[in-house]
């Protein structure tokens, strides 16, 4: 197949692979703690029991994703040395996920199985995630074509987490609950996303084709010290890598759970307001997702960081305002939605240019080191998403600690339970829910408005000083050492 005929192919197949994933990603890392927290009762010791497994595996997992890229370094099939771990991994995620949701275990014996789901967990989606990302820079070494299966990856991506946030919280909370509870309803749709995501993963297992130049090579031992000096002995890499951590962890505290709930505390326990939270401000994101790679040839990274910053930093200010001198209504609930959606179009600008930044540090590790270790770098970005995730449990759960959130969960936890059980209507489960959030106080949801407003905000403007000092691969230099390797090889 020609190179315009196999670009194009692989712009297509590619990028689909990643809806089902993205689905099954939001589903653990946005809503479990959700799940947990409104179909447990939990003590305090329980609840720091979750989250130091939560956080312990994430830790865990994010140390284990430069092993794993050096193990897929080091795979030589006849598949090539991504896509055997695509397979394996997807398989083994749909299973563990679909077991946990579909537990009826409570108190300590859930914990126990929680414990043992999250580390399975950590290690399956470890396999799939780091194969799937570290292909982009064996589809293509030119910056334009990274940039369009970069976003376009993304955009896919983006409508897997954006079909999962607008139907999970609708489907599993109030009068729409599939089955008429939470509890039922999180079993149904997680077993229809552990059948969707290795589907859509088809497309890039079998359409998608990669680079395999370094596949007649022999295979580089598994070795934790290339690993460390593949990340050590890379400046760029090491900064971009601080700065995508801190940006990270402000961006993905809203949707790490902590925004669901102040939504149900202060507007009700209705799913359908959350899905529209989310979804408008996901939607507004499809325009970076498509136009991105335009606007990249217009507007250099730096300079379209400052904007996005600017965006971002309006819609924190309007989503804070209202909590500050609005009672709860629906014109406050909009409000609210309008000030997301502009600060998470900035916040995932800034996730697109990490993306790209964090990529371009593979052919810098050529030119400085003399070897790609595509998979390795690769394996920093979910490597940082996962630490990232793991700060952001940690600050969520001490969030709820702090405010008091468990002693009104565990509350609608019981109803919740008793509704599955069929011991009371899904009338008299919401009417008794609905008496529970009216004794939760202004502390309580102006509380949680300011922890998910203003900390992301911060982070955010940090991670675009520390880029604009730091990070050195802008649009030039890149060039220039691509054409320095470029003219090594013509040597060689």
């Amino acid at each position: 197949m020609d190179e315009p005929k196999l670009r194009k192919r692989n712009l297509l197949m590619f990028p689909l692979g990643t809806i089902g994933r993205d689905m099954m990603y939001n589903l653990v890392t946005s809503y479990l703690l959700t799940f947990i927290l409104f179909t447990r009762s939990l003590t305090a010791a329980q609840l720091g029991a979750v989250t130091a497994i939560m956080v312990a595996a994430r830790v865990f997992d994010a140390l284990n994703d430069p092993i794993m890229g050096n193990i897929i370094e080091r795979t030589r099939t006849k598949w090539g040395k991504f896509k055997p771990w695509l397979v394996i991994g997807i398989l083994l995620s749909s299973v563990v996920v679909y077991t946990v949701f579909n537990s009826n275990l409570q108190g300590w014996s859930f914990i126990w199985l929680f414990g043992g789901f999250y580390f399975c967990y950590s290690i399956a989606y470890t396999m799939h995630d780091i194969s799937y990302w570290g292909m982009v820079p064996a589809l293509s070494s030119d910056p334009d074509a990274r940039n369009q299966f970069t976003s376009r990856a993304t955009l896919c991506a983006g409508i897997g987490s954006t079909a999962a946030s607008m139907l999970i919280p609708m489907l599993t909370t109030g009068e729409h609950a599939l089955g008429g509870s939470t509890n039922l309803a999180y079993g149904r749709i997680a077993l229809i996303i552990c059948i969707l995501a290795p589907l859509f993963l088809c497309f890039t297992v079998f359409g998608a084709r990669e680079r395999r130049d370094d596949m007649q090579e022999a295979a580089p031992p598994i070795s934790l010290k290339r690993v460390v000096k593949t990340i050590t002995g890379n400046d760029q890499l090491l900064w971009i890598s601080i700065i995508f951590l801190v940006q990270q962890v402000g961006n993905n505290f809203i949707i790490g759970g902590i925004a669901s709930t102040y939504i149900y505390f202060d507007f009700g326990y209705s799913g359908g307001l959350y899905s529209i939270f989310t979804t408008v401000g996901m939607f507004v994101t499809a325009f970076l997702m498509i136009f991105y790679p335009a606007i990249s040839r217009h507007i250099r990274r730096k300079k379209l960081m400052g904007i996005l910053a600017v965006i971002s930093s309006v819609g924190y200010v309007v989503m804070v305002l209202p909590g500050l001198l609005l009672s709860s209504s629906m014109a406050k609930f909009w409000i609210i939605v309008v000030g997301y959606m502009l600060a998470n179009f900035g916040q995932y600008g800034y996730y697109l240019i990490m993306m790209i930044s964090i990529i371009n540090t593979v052919e810098y590790n050529e030119y400085t080191q003399g070897s790609r270790d595509e998979a390795i770098i690769a394996s920093l970005r979910p490597f940082l998403t996962k630490m990232s995730s793991a700060v952001t449990v940690a600050l969520t759960s001490a969030s709820y600690l702090i405010f008091g959130v468990t002693r009104f969960t565990n509350q609608i936890s019981s109803f919740e339970s008793a509704a599955a059980a069929g011991a009371i209507s899904e009338a008299e489960k919401l009417s008794s829910i609905s008496q529970v959030l009216t004794q939760a106080g202004q502390g309580q949801t102006l509380g949680l408005l300011l922890c998910m407003t203003l900390l992301p905000w911060a982070l955010m403007l940090l991670s675009y000083f520390l880029y604009k000092k730091h990070y050195r691969l802008d649009e030039d230099e890149y060039d220039r050492i691509c054409a320095e390797l470029a003219a090594r090889e013509a040597k060689a």
